[in-house]
C-alpha cells in the first residue's frame, strides 16, 4: 500500500513517528517558502534559497542602486548646466547692451555730459554682470568651477577698487556614469576671463635631488616617471637584486642600492645624490653594474643604468618637479630672495619678503599675506612659478626692490628683459617707424645718438640696440656705473627704464621722438628732465586680467573722462567677450546634451535590468500558488495517513 511521503517498515513506533515529523517538516518548510513568495511577490528571498541565481541578482542590484545614484547625478548637472546656460545668455545680453553704448558714443551725436549719463548706466550694468556671476543653483556656484563655496557666499566680489574672482579654474565634476568624470558647470576665468595669464614663469628653477625627493615628484631619466621594479647590482661580477617596488624617496634608492654592495663588499664604491639625479661611485680596483632586472625599466628611469670601473660615473636627469614642499635650497640657479618683489596692484604697492622663507608653501603664504588679490602657483611642468591676479578692473605690476633681483631670477618680473614688446600699453605693443631711427637720446654735453627699433621683439632688444647705438661715440655701462658717459638698463627699484647722463653741459638730457615714430611714448621713455641725470621712464608693461569686468570698467571710467579713444578700445573688447560667451554657451549646450543622450541610454539599460531582476528574483505566481495548494494537500494526506499508521499494533506487523 503506497503511502504520502512516509514509508513506514516494521520498526520502533518512535523512528515511525520521526519519519512522520520530519516529512510534515518538509512539507511545512516548503509552504512557508511558497507562502512568503506569494506575500513578497519575491521566488528568491535570501541568498540559501537559489545560490546560483543569487550572485547574479547582487551584481543586478548593485548595479541598479549606482544607476538611480547616476541618475540623480545627471538630473542635478542638467539643471545647473541649464541654469548655466540662462546666466550667460543674460550676461550676453548685457554685453550686447554694453557695446551698443560704446557703439553710440563714437562719433558725431555724442557729448560730454551724455557719456556721463551712459557711465552710469554702465556701472548699473556692472552690478547687474556680478549678480549673474555669483548665481548659485541648489547650493552650486555656477560660475565658481570646482571651488567649494557655501551656500549664499559668493565668488566674485569687489575687491581694492575691482572685482575679485575666489573660485577656481576648473570646473566641477561628477560621475554620471559615462567613463570620465564630467563638468556640470562653468569657472569664472573660462567664462569671465577673470584671471591674468601673462606672468607666467620663464626661468627653469632646476630643482635639485634631494634624498627627501619623492619618486611620485620626479619626471624620471626617461620621462614616464619612475617606474616601481627591481633592479640588478653586480659587484665585481657578483650580481644582486635589489627590489625597489616599495620605496619612496631617492634616499631609500641610495640606502637599498648600498646595502646591496655592502652585502658584498663594502669597500666596492656607492651610490650617491648628485645635482639632478644620482652618481655612481666604484673605488679603485672595484666594478659595479646596475642593469635592469629581465624587461624592467626602473633602472633607465631612475638614470642608474650605469657601470662604473674605478671612477664616478653621473647619471641621468631625474628631473625633480616642484612641489609646495620642495625647499627653496634646492633650486638650481642662485636666486636672491632676500632682495623679495614690488608688487603693485591698482593704487596699493607691497613688498613680499621671501628671506625668511623656506619652502615653496612659504612663499605661496607670504603672496597670500598681502591681500592682495594674488595667486602664486607652480606651473604644469613643474618647473616654475607663476603670480596670477584675481581682480578685475586693476593694474598690475612685478617689479624688484632696492637693487634686488628676485623677480628676475624667478621670471616674475612684468617688465624684465624677456618682456614683449607686443605686451606693451595691455597688449597694443610698441608701434615703430619701419627703415628709420624711432627716437634720439640728447645728453647735457651736446652728444646725441639715435636708436632704431626695427625687429626688435623684447625689453632685452630695446636695450641692446640702445647700448649698440650709445657705444658708436660715447663710454656706455650700467646704471650706477661711474666714469661712463651714459648708463642704461632698467630701474633698480620697480619697474620701466632707466638712463644715466653723467655728462656734463648746459643741454637738456631728454629723448626725443623722430618722425612719426611713437615708440618712444610707447616705451615710456619720452621725456625731458632738462638738468637732471637720470630718467627713470613709465611702466608702460603693466598686466590685467582681460576680464569681461575690466572691459565693462574701462568703458564706464572712459565715458566717465570722455575718451574716445578708450570708449573704442572697450567696445572692441567687449565685442571680443560676446564671441568667448557664445563659446562658451555652445560648450555647455554641448556638455547638455551628453547628459541627456546619457539619461536616455540610461533609461533603457535601467528597464533591462529590473526585466532580467525580475525574471532572476519574481515570483511566478500561477506556478507557487498550484505549488502552495499542492503542498496543502500533501500536509493534510500525511497528518491523515500518519494519524492512521500511528495506531496500529503489534498484530498488524504480524499479518
Amino acid at each position: 500500500m503506497s503511502r504520502i511521503g512516509i514509508n513506514f517498515p516494521r520498526t520502533t513506533m518512535l523512528l515511525s513517528s520521526d519519519s512522520l515529523l520530519s516529512a510534515m517538516q518538509r512539507t511545512q518548510f516548503e509552504l512557508s517558502r511558497a507562502q512568503q513568495s506569494i506575500s513578497t511577490g519575491q521566488s528568491v528571498n535570501r541568498p540559501s534559497d537559489e545560490s546560483a541565481r543569487t550572485s547574479v541578482i547582487l551584481v543586478l542590484e548593485s548595479q541598479l542602486e549606482a544607476r538611480e545614484q547616476h541618475e540623480r547625478n545627471l538630473q542635478n548637472a542638467i539643471g545647473v548646466l541649464n541654469f548655466t546656460d540662462q546666466a550667460i545668455n543674460d550676461a550676453t545680453d548685457s554685453l550686447i547692451e554694453a557695446q551698443s553704448i560704446a557703439s553710440s558714443q563714437i562719433g558725431i551725436g555724442s557729448n560730454e555730459d551724455i557719456r556721463a549719463i551712459e557711465s552710469a548706466v554702465v556701472d548699473g550694468m556692472i552690478q547687474g554682470l556680478l549678480n549673474v556671476a555669483n548665481r548659485q543653483f541648489q547650493g552650486v556656484s555656477v560660475f565658481g568651477g570646482n571651488q567649494g563655496t557655501p551656500l549664499n557666499e559668493n565668488v566674485f566680489e569687489e575687491f581694492l577698487g575691482g572685482i575679485r574672482y575666489v573660485g577656481a579654474q576648473t570646473n566641477l565634476a561628477g560621475d554620471l556614469g559615462v567613463g570620465d568624470p564630467l563638468g556640470f558647470n562653468s569657472n569664472g576665468d573660462d567664462t569671465f576671463g577673470a584671471l591674468s595669464n601673462r606672468v607666467l614663469s620663464r626661468v627653469d628653477l632646476d630643482l635639485q635631488a634631494t634624498s627627501a625627493t619623492r619618486l611620485v615628484d620626479v619626471r624620471g631619466a626617461q620621462g614616464f616617471g619612475a617606474r616601481a621594479g627591481s633592479i640588478v647590482v653586480a659587484v665585481d661580477g657578483t650580481p644582486v637584486t635589489v627590489d625597489l617596488t616599495t620605496v619612496d624617496t631617492l634616499g631609500d634608492v641610495v640606502t637599498r642600492v648600498n646595502d646591496a654592495i655592502d652585502g658584498v663588499d663594502s669597500t666596492a664604491g656607492a651610490l650617491a645624490i648628485n645635482g639632478s639625479g644620482f652618481e655612481l661611485i666604484a673605488n679603485p680596483g672595484h666594478t659595479i653594474d646596475i642593469a635592469e632586472l629581465g624587461s624592467g625599466e626602473t633602472a633607465g628611469d631612475l638614470g642608474i643604468k650605469l657601470m662604473a670601473t674605478g671612477i664616478t660615473v653621473p647619471g641621468g636627469d631625474v628631473a625633480p618637479i616642484l612641489t609646495a614642499l620642495s625647499s627653496l635650497s634646492a633650486l638650481g640657479p642662485t636666486i636672491n630672495f632676500a632682495g623679495g618683489l614690488k608688487i603693485t596692484q591698482g593704487a596699493h604697492t607691497k613688498i613680499a619678503d621671501f628671506s625668511s622663507a623656506v619652502t615653496i608653501q612659504d612663499m605661496m603664504n607670504e603672496i597670500n599675506r598681502l591681500r592682495l588679490g594674488l595667486r602664486l602657483q607652480i606651473n604644469e611642468a613643474g618647473t616654475g612659478l607663476n603670480l596670477i591676479s584675481e581682480v578685475s578692473g586693476l593694474d598690475f605690476s612685478i617689479g624688484e626692490t632696492a637693487g634686488g633681483t628676485t623677480a628676475e631670477d624667478l621670471g616674475l618680473r612684468t617688465f624684465g628683459q624677456a618682456t614683449l614688446l607686443s605686451d606693451f600699453r595691455f597688449g597694443l605693443g610698441v608701434e615703430v617707424q619701419p627703415g628709420v631711427h624711432d627716437f634720439a637720446v640728447e645728453l647735457h654735453d651736446g652728444q646725441a645718438f639715435n636708436v632704431n627699433l626695427d625687429g626688435l621683439t623684447t625689453v632685452g632688444g630695446v636695450l641692446a640696440a640702445i647700448n649698440t647705438a650709445a657705444v658708436a661715440g660715447l663710454t656706455v655701462g650700467t646704471p650706477g656705473t661711474a666714469g661712463t658717459d651714459f648708463n642704461v638698463g632698467l630701474a633698480q627699484d620697480g619697474n620701466g627704464f632707466l638712463f644715466e647722463d653723467n655728462t656734463v653741459g648746459g643741454n637738456e638730457f631728454r629723448v626725443v621722438q623722430l618722425g612719426t615714430s611713437m615708440a618712444a611714448t610707447h616705451l615710456g621713455i619720452y621725456q625731458n628732465v632738462g638738468t637732471g641725470s637720470t630718467i627713470v621712464g613709465d611702466d608702460l608693461a603693466m598686466v590685467r586680467s582681460e576680464s569681461i569686468f575690466t572691459h565693462m570698467i574701462n568703458l564706464r571710467d572712459a565715458l566717465r573722462e570722455n575718451d574716445s579713444f578708450g570708449i573704442t578700445l572697450a567696445g572692441d573688447a567687449i565685442e571680443q567677450d560676446i564671441e568667448t560667451l557664445a563659446r562658451v554657451r555652445a560648450d555647455v549646450g554641448v556638455r547638455s546634451q551628453r547628459i541627456e543622450s546619457q539619461q536616455e541610454r540610461s533609461a533603457v539599460l535601467k528597464t533591462t535590468e529590473l526585466s532580467m531582476l525580475s525574471d532572476l528574483r519574481d515570483t511566478d505566481f500561477t506556478e507557487v500558488v498550484t505549488q502552495f495548494l499542492q503542498l496543502q494537500q500533501q500536509l493534510e494526506a500525511s497528518l491523515r495517513v500518519g494519524s492512521q499508521n500511528l495506531q496500529l499494533s503489534f498484530l498488524d506487523f504480524l499479518r
